[in-house]
């Protein structure tokens, strides 16, 4: 009662309500299994026994004991009434829609038709298998009672989306998973916006549909009253350390915990994008502070579960993110690109279990956190986590000391890892003070002094072997193709290194780092705003496709509804008109990137 309530379902006066009457109702059924020893859920029907019942409550006097359960029914029943005052239709706008009977109703079959259901006598079926309750969510009469009302608007709902087959049938995986149905049919039903923004979650985001299927318990962040509200910076952090207080001690229980709160805040800012209430600019960044707030819980577990089974080795040790991690701009579907950094205290000592040095110590620390974040468990899976930044990639030492991470970026780096390099940031660190120094380190390996016209060179070299090795999939990869995010990225990331040397701007995050470049009037501003321009566009449209579609499908073969939240994404009215300003953004911006780098 008071999750539906947190959900505004019915008011806390009714909950509360509500909840003293179930208890009362309960404790009297409990007393008449008393009398009649077995499982009954009725009072005795003879007046002798219900005066035994009424004896075992306290009250001497049948006609008041009885005058009071009528009372407390009909307060129930008041409640029950307010909660559906409305008297709906269970029909349909587009007709006739029964699913009570053992076969297909043809008028039925002839409004799923209508509605664009392409096997209505498919779709009839498996709602009348609810309807008689051949799933936990319909096994009971009351949760029967409520899908009665319940079906009509679904499909409904189906319908509205463009792809009723798609929504219905991921519907109903998450549907036949529920272990009970009551509270969440009590809560579609009266938010009937939230049903209409689940089933269109159901057709236009498969990883959000999966996540429901395989995890209906998802679900239940939207009890909470926070669910719909703007997405705030530190809220991934809050989930996490409250959920881990809760939490069984251990490595592999603080692994299933760091998954289930993972789920649910990847679920909520999934549904503020498909809803069209969240941009890039938000999305991006609240999917890196869920990233965060992961590795900062997983470290010191992986951390100690290393001194549980070596021993302890005074030293300190930092993960560093890279990539779409470290600049912020994470999608649904983004990995972690992760380093990490240690010193030892002594060089020369081994950890006082097993005695390892202090290279074989950090690199199994880091083989903890790997599978920390990446391993699957009974809770599902987390992250891919990709090691190949770190200095020498696959060929050098999974932990970096700090000594060779500083002489690799002195002097054996190339161009391409030092434009890596500028995406760079430290998430989490065992001592503060060891945090800032790898910072440091960062920011002094950006800034050395370094030939322009060989970091030019080289910039575009990278790109056309990339164009070569990579070449676009298409109008809608907004990565690869011209103008895509890949040419403003290096743009950035060439002039950030050009000009950091002599104290100009570093930051992580692209839109970010062209902003700062603008404000200093180190480039052409008309130039740096059509990177900018093309790079907001790309990425608000990017949060929405990750969400909705695999890697290689296109857009334009999807139903209306999503094209017309990409036309949302890209704030424009028609889906042919994001189309144009696509193509006009990025031909600005290649345009762009040849004259601030290849000119």
């Amino acid at each position: 009662m008071a999750a539906l309530a947190a959900a505004g379902v019915i008011s806390e006066d009714a909950a509360r309500e509500l909840t003293a009457a179930y208890a009362e109702l309960r404790a009297l059924e409990h007393r008449a299994q008393m009398i009649a020893d077995e499982q009954t859920h009725k009072l005795p029907e003879s007046d002798a026994e219900r005066r035994r019942v009424a004896a075992l409550s306290g009250e001497a006097d049948l006609r008041r004991f009885d005058a009071g359960v009528g009372r407390l029914l009909r307060r129930v029943n008041a409640r029950y009434g307010e909660l559906f005052a409305d008297d709906e239709d269970l029909s349909s706008r587009f007709g006739s829609l029964v699913f009570t009977g053992v076969d297909d109703d043809p008028e039925t079959l002839k409004t799923l038709a209508r509605m664009g259901f392409s096997q209505p006598e498919r779709t009839s079926a498996t709602i009348r298998a609810w309807h008689h309750g051949r799933i936990a969510a319909t096994r009971t009469e009351r949760s029967r009672e409520l899908f009665t009302r319940l079906a009509p608007r679904l499909l409904e709902a189906a319908q509205a989306t463009g792809a009723p087959d798609v929504a219905f049938s991921r519907f109903s995986d998450f549907f036949a998973g529920l272990s009970s149905g009551v509270q969440v049919q009590s809560l579609l039903l009266a938010q009937p916006k939230l049903l209409a923004l689940i089933v269109r979650v159901m057709a236009f985001a498969p990883r959000l549909a999966h996540t429901l299927a395989r995890r209906p318990a998802a679900l239940d962040a939207l009890l909470d009253q926070a669910f719909f509200a703007p997405l705030e910076p530190g809220e991934a952090q809050a989930a996490v350390t409250g959920a881990l207080a809760l939490a069984d001690p251990g490595f592999e229980a603080a692994m299933d915990t760091i998954r289930r709160v993972h789920r649910e805040q990847t679920f909520r800012i999934g549904v503020r994008v498909m809803g069209g209430e969240a941009s890039a600019a938000e999305a991006g960044p609240a999917f890196a502070d869920l990233a965060d707030a992961c590795i900062r819980a997983l470290g010191p577990a992986a951390l100690a579960e290393t001194e549980r089974l070596g021993g302890a080795l005074p030293g300190e040790v930092a993960i560093v993110a890279l990539g779409k991690c470290g600049s912020r701009e994470m999608t649904a579907g983004s990995d972690l690109d992760l380093m990490t950094v240690y010193v030892a205290a002594d060089p020369a000592a081994a950890s006082a279990g097993k005695g390892w040095a202090a290279e074989t110590f950090y690199a199994r620390f880091t083989q903890r956190l790997i599978a920390a974040l990446s391993a699957p468990t009974a809770e599902g899976g987390l992250y891919e986590v990709d090691m190949r930044l770190r200095p020498s990639g696959t060929a050098g030492p999974v932990a970096v000391s700090m000594a060779a991470f500083t002489d690799y970026y002195a002097g054996g780096a190339e161009t391409w890892e030092f434009l890596a390099l500028t995406r760079a940031r430290v998430v989490w660190a065992s001592a503060p003070t060891f945090g800032e120094t790898v910072a440091a380190a960062l920011e002094q390996a950006l800034r050395q002094p370094r030939e322009p016209a060989g970091l030019v060179r080289d910039t575009l070299e990278m790109r056309e072997l990339m164009v070569r090795e990579r070449p676009p999939g298409g109008f809608w990869d907004l990565k690869l193709s011209p103008g895509g995010l890949v040419d403003i990225e290096f743009a950035a990331q060439c002039l950030e290194l050009l000009h950091a040397p002599r104290g100009g701007p570093l930051a992580p995050n692209t839109g970010e780092a062209l902003a700062a470049l603008r404000a200093q009037d180190l480039a052409p501003a008309a130039k740096l705003d059509a990177l900018l321009d093309a790079w907001r566009l790309q990425q608000d449209l990017a949060q929405v496709l990750k969400l909705a579609l695999e890697d290689d499908a296109d857009p334009e073969a999807e139903p209306a509804a999503l094209r017309a939240l990409l036309a949302q994404a890209g704030q424009v009215k028609r889906f042919a008109t994001l189309k144009t300003r696509l193509r006009n953004a990025r031909a600005a911006a290649r345009a762009a990137y040849e004259g601030l780098v290849a000119g």
